[in-house]
């Protein structure tokens, strides 16, 4: 029993470096400019697979670790208020999806969405109130309209990407055997 744990541990930790080198590079993709990174959203998906494949835990630890990561290597995104309300919402992202994903009764698509919805909605609500926390710090306002724009009107494109996107790579693994989906309940398996 200890050696499959320690090689679910090793496996998780490994997977989860390769999300966060994932997690550094794709914003490359979109030229680093801040204006186009809100619209697509490159640093979200390697969280929300982190925390589907290897758990909340690694999720959290990957989504909140990126943005400062990043900050380090590459000066970008800047640490406060936009890397640090990032970090939270990433690790938010990564907790949430991974927890629901993983307590589901079944693991298939239908819980796979439910998960990744639930998980955007809680992402998008940790980052407002960390705005909202660091803009009072910092005594500029954060108004309900630059929450709408900045959650939802300006990310629809990186929304519809992750929902598109992330239930492909996990059918992808799924049928390939590296990630299963699971149809019988939690305690089953754990007790059989």
């Amino acid at each position: 029993m200890k050696p499959h744990y320690l090689n679910k541990s090793t496996q998780n930790l490994a997977l989860s470096a390769m999300f966060i080198a994932i997690g550094i590079v794709l914003p490359f993709f979109t030229g680093q400019l801040q204006q186009i990174g809100n619209m697509l959203l490159p640093m979200h998906l390697p969280v929300l697979l982190c925390g589907l494949i290897c758990g909340w835990q690694y999720g959290a630890a990957v989504g909140f670790i990126l943005p400062p990561l990043r900050y380090v290597m590459f000066a970008a995104p800047p640490i406060f208020p936009i890397g640090a309300a990032m970090a939270v919402e990433l690790a938010a992202y990564g907790l949430i999806a991974g927890f629901l994903y993983n307590r589901s009764r079944w693991q298939c698509i239908i819980s796979l969405y439910r998960s990744l919805i639930a998980a955007m909605i809680g992402g998008r609500l940790v980052w407002g109130i960390a705005r909202v926390l660091m803009t009072g710090v910092s005594g500029e306002a954060f108004t309900w309209q630059m929450f709408l724009s900045g959650a939802l009107l300006t990310a629809i494109p990186g929304i519809m990407i992750q929902l598109v996107f992330i239930p492909a790579v996990m059918v992808a693994l799924d049928r390939t055997g590296m990630v299963h989906f699971r149809r019988e309940s939690h305690h089953a398996v754990t007790e059989s």
